[in-house]
């Protein structure tokens, strides 16, 4: 029988609140094996922008996003499919089986904006609730470095939202709902080793980073394995494997993660041009469409 890697009374605070972090689920020697290779591979994914802030969209104030990181950079692959990141978001799920939606860094550079309140289910065409992202802060996240705050019990709301954090829409949209109003967010600095993990219809967003240095994180979304898509929205994740509304989602680019043995690393779909994925993050492409 495996061994659980997540403490029964985190589950239960994770259903309950829909975020919890857990603490050592990565050693040092990982994370400094890990931390200068996705940092590497953000510096390779993106320009180096000269601009001051103000001149940049609210979007490209916030962070530095750089989806998909696992296909095109072997190295990093071991650290999205790590068996203890996986096997902790099926528990947390409470499900027998998660698969990849994506990875993605999200890197706060020094002096960069905070990032907007929004739930990620709202990105996502996946019909079930049943998603969970690793939120993994390289180096710790401290609140003025840009730490992630949430509202507790916000996936348990009703709420099921589309915000526009690219285009930094209102706050309020989502904030100022009935089923929100009078839910505090909670601040959470997350030290080196540990994860943070959020429910999909988590409300959730971070303080702008006021330090000198970037914040270096790297994410994993998954969802439990048999879920669905749900509407025609586009996203890279479904439509590059020909996934219809109602199919389950499975395909090359959305593998199991766990279980799996840890040396059982998948191969990536067939190549995606770099100028796709990174319009992709900056919410160019077609966004949601009601079906």
């Amino acid at each position: 029988m495996t061994e659980r890697v997540v403490a029964p009374e985190l589950v239960e605070r994770f259903r309950r609140d829909g975020f919890v972090v857990v603490d050592g689920l990565l050693d040092e020697a990982e994370l400094d094996h890990f931390e200068p290779l996705v940092t590497a591979a953000v510096a390779t994914r993106t320009a180096p922008d000269t601009r001051p802030f103000a001149e940049r969209s609210p979007y490209e104030q916030s962070f530095a996003q750089c989806i998909n990181l696992w296909e095109d950079f072997p190295e990093i692959r071991p650290l999205t499919f790590h068996p203890r990141l996986g096997q902790a978001a099926a528990e947390l799920l409470g499900v027998h089986a998660v698969r990849l939606w994506h990875d993605q860094a999200l890197y706060k550079a020094a002096g960069a904006r905070g990032t907007d309140p929004h739930q990620d289910q709202g990105y996502w065409p996946i019909a079930e609730a049943d998603t969970v992202t690793a939120w993994i802060p390289l180096r710790g996240s401290s609140l003025a470095s840009g730490a992630m705050g949430y509202l507790p019990g916000s996936h348990r709301s009703g709420v099921r939202r589309f915000q526009n954090i690219f285009q930094a829409e209102d706050p309020a949209a989502i904030l100022g709902l009935p089923e929100l109003a009078r839910i505090e967010p909670v601040w959470v600095e997350v030290p080196r080793g540990g994860v943070a993990f959020h429910h999909g219809l988590t409300v959730h967003m971070a303080k702008p980073n006021t330090t000198g240095s970037d914040r270096a994180v790297h994410t994993v979304i998954y969802f439990a394995d048999g879920c669905t898509r749900g509407t025609t929205m586009w996203h890279l994740s479904v439509d590059r494997d020909g996934i219809e509304v109602g199919a389950p989602i499975r395909g090359a680019c959305t593998p199991i993660v766990w279980p799996r043995e840890p040396a059982d690393l998948p191969a990536p779909p067939p190549p995606i041009a770099h100028e796709i994925l990174r319009i992709a993050g900056t919410g160019t492409l077609p966004r949601p469409q009601a079906t």
